[in-house]
């Protein structure tokens, strides 16, 4: 699978590089983008791994992950993609897409997630039809919430993963 590359009026999204480490390893060490995704920030080994994660689900299940740049300056605004990562939630969603996002602190508030996530469940649904795109958010992550909520998402239940309460939606 050659991962695709989109295209918004304001950005651009396309598969992970070797080139996008340095940024997105220092997104990822941003403790206001982690703290509602996982808590605490990456090191450089945990955003490697995450980089190479990213751009090999295309090879494996046909859908991943991309950076997303804006347009007009190259500059890093941040993820977005779906994966299966075999949480070990109930109930289980093993086998369904599972809908990310995450936006650089300069790049969060003005409307780039939005138009990231729409861009990416837009080609999903040229992928899969309408079948199920699941989500987690961590409950006090209002924006991200609002953000699952515009795009169609419906809370499912509340799980426990890792130890932390979350919010399971799906779309579809």
């Amino acid at each position: 699978m050659i991962p695709p590359i989109l295209t918004t009026d304001r950005l651009t999204l396309a598969p992970q590089e070797i080139s996008d480490f340095e940024d997105s390893a220092a997104m990822w060490s941003d403790p206001l983008v982690t703290r509602h995704i996982g808590g605490r920030t990456s090191t450089p080994e945990e955003s490697w791994a995450r980089l190479l994660r990213g751009r090999g689900l295309w090879a494996l299940l046909g859908y991943g992950y991309w950076a997303v740049r804006e347009t007009t300056t190259g500059r890093y605004v941040g993820e977005v993609g779906f994966g299966d990562f075999r949480r070990g939630l109930e109930p289980s969603i093993d086998g369904t897409p599972e809908m990310g996002w995450a936006l650089a602190t300069w790049a969060q508030g003005q409307g780039f997630a939005s138009e990231a996530v729409a861009a990416a469940l837009s080609w999903g649904v040229g992928q899969w039809d309408r079948a199920p795109v699941v989500c987690i958010i961590d409950p006090d992550n209002a924006p991200s919430l609002k953000l699952a909520h515009k795009m169609g998402f419906l809370e499912v239940t509340r799980p426990t993963y890792r130890d932390a309460p979350t919010v399971l939606l799906q779309r579809g």
